[in-house]
């Protein structure tokens, strides 16, 4: 079983911060080279094959649409609003990070950028307002786990190339998972803002206050309406509502709101081209990846080494819930999924669970990894903003990290709730 070894080794590169795109190309390399050299004239046609593919055009425009949503002006309009709407409540400002959390998920769809975004205009002002610094910056990291989950979402739409899934489906299926995490960190928020007496100071909440901020904020609050409605309604693919969603934030951006200048596209377009070129390296080399697994059949081998557990989707997902947490500490979410998906696809579709299904355990599961100790790349963000040390988070960050958790399981072991909406659209 040489390549279990090789498996074993790719995990320990990893370890070693070997990059991930470099790690799985080696492997697969080396196990190519092991059986036939003569194959590894299949090593650069998979690489291009891999990202040959229309869909994936929506990675860099999302990417590009949430650089340009950062400078324009947009995500500042969005949390102006929501410190209208909940600014009355105990513990307001921690709604305030929540609800621009999902309307930040709603735009670009990745953790990263809206524990930055959000941490970087939101941390000084929770903290005047005398909320504890540990409380706030764990929030903020959590908080933007919803990003992954709910459309549109890079992830989901790494999973659906790579599985074969349709896209829209899998958008339509993050919706309620996304809530559930939001609502689950609310509770929390309200209880530790009424245990604290967190109240926001000299916060307007009339009428004429709240339509002000509303006409401020309807062209930014439309743009995640005119995306996922698209999307779900069929009227146009995900890779379109990509384009549509730069343009949008391009033309709001430039002379609506008027905080991009004509200099500005060159450093937004530089820094959305460089991650993606990150992101598009790590995709051909996992189709790499996925040939060479495919080509020992070593899903089916590893189906056979958990024996009985391979039977009970219950028992399966449960180790497959434990190895995928335990990865996502160490691994970030878009390497993971293009890892992960190949070798765990297989096996659970023969149990009997659907790939939507999957795909969204997948991404609630590696998304809290992104919180999680010792390597949670969100706790990292968030404390080089707020120049906080990871292990002051702790405690308040366990218990967010139980809320989540409790969502994976109702995720994992409640598949109805995720396909319902699924099913009711598509019929």
């Amino acid at each position: 079983m040489e390549w279990l070894i090789l498996i074993i080794l790719m995990f320990a590169l990893i370890i070693l911060r070997v990059p991930i795109a470099f790690a799985l190309g080696i492997i697969s390399i080396i196990g190519i080279s092991l059986n036939d050299i003569s194959l590894l004239s299949n090593v650069p046609r998979n690489l291009f094959s891999g990202v040959n593919s229309f869909t994936l055009v929506a990675v860099p425009l999302f990417i590009l649409a949430g650089e340009i949503m950062a400078r324009g002006g947009i995500s500042q309009r969005l949390i102006n609003f929501s410190k209208i709407i909940v600014g009355p409540i105990p513990g307001g400002l921690a709604l305030v990070v929540i609800i621009s959390s999902v309307f930040f998920a709603a735009l670009t769809g990745t953790a990263i950028a809206a524990a930055a975004a959000i941490g970087g205009m939101l941390i000084p002002t929770m903290l005047r307002e005398g909320y504890d610094k540990g409380f706030t910056t764990s929030l903020i990291a959590s908080a933007s786990t919803i990003g992954p989950i709910i459309p549109p979402s890079i992830v989901l739409i790494l999973y659906g190339v790579m599985a074969s899934v349709s896209i829209s489906d899998l958008f339509i299926a993050g919706i309620l998972p996304g809530v559930l995490m939001a609502l689950g960190l609310m509770v929390y928020s309200i209880y530790i803002g009424k245990k604290n007496n967190y109240v926001i100071k000299n916060n307007k909440t009339d009428i004429k206050t709240f339509l002000l901020s509303f006409k401020d904020a309807i062209l930014a609050l439309l743009m995640p309406v005119i995306i996922i409605g698209g999307i779900i309604s069929g009227i146009f693919t995900a890779t379109e509502s990509g384009v549509i969603a730069v343009v949008y934030a391009l033309l709001i951006g430039l002379f609506v709101y008027r905080e991009i200048k004509i200099k500005d596209i060159w450093l937004i377009l530089r820094n959305s081209a460089m991650t993606t070129t990150g992101i598009i390296f790590l995709i051909g080399s996992a189709s790499v990846f996925i040939w060479y697994i495919n080509f020992e059949s070593i899903p089916q081998q590893l189906t056979n080494l958990l024996g009985f557990a391979a039977d009970n989707p219950l028992l399966l997902l449960l180790i497959i819930n434990i190895v995928l947490l335990i990865a996502g500490t160490f691994i970030d979410t878009i390497s993971a999924v293009t890892i992960f998906t190949p070798l765990f696809l297989p096996m659970v579709v023969s149990a009997g669970v659907d790939p939507v299904h999957f795909g969204i355990l997948l991404s609630v599961n590696l998304t809290i990894g992104m919180v999680t100790p010792p390597l949670g790349v969100c706790l990292f963000v968030v404390s080089s903003i707020a120049d906080q040390k990871v292990p002051a988070m702790f405690k308040h960050l366990f218990p967010q990290i139980a809320i989540l958790l409790v969502v994976l399981l109702v995720v994992t072991y409640w598949p109805a709730l995720i396909m319902m909406p699924v099913e009711f659209f598509s019929s």
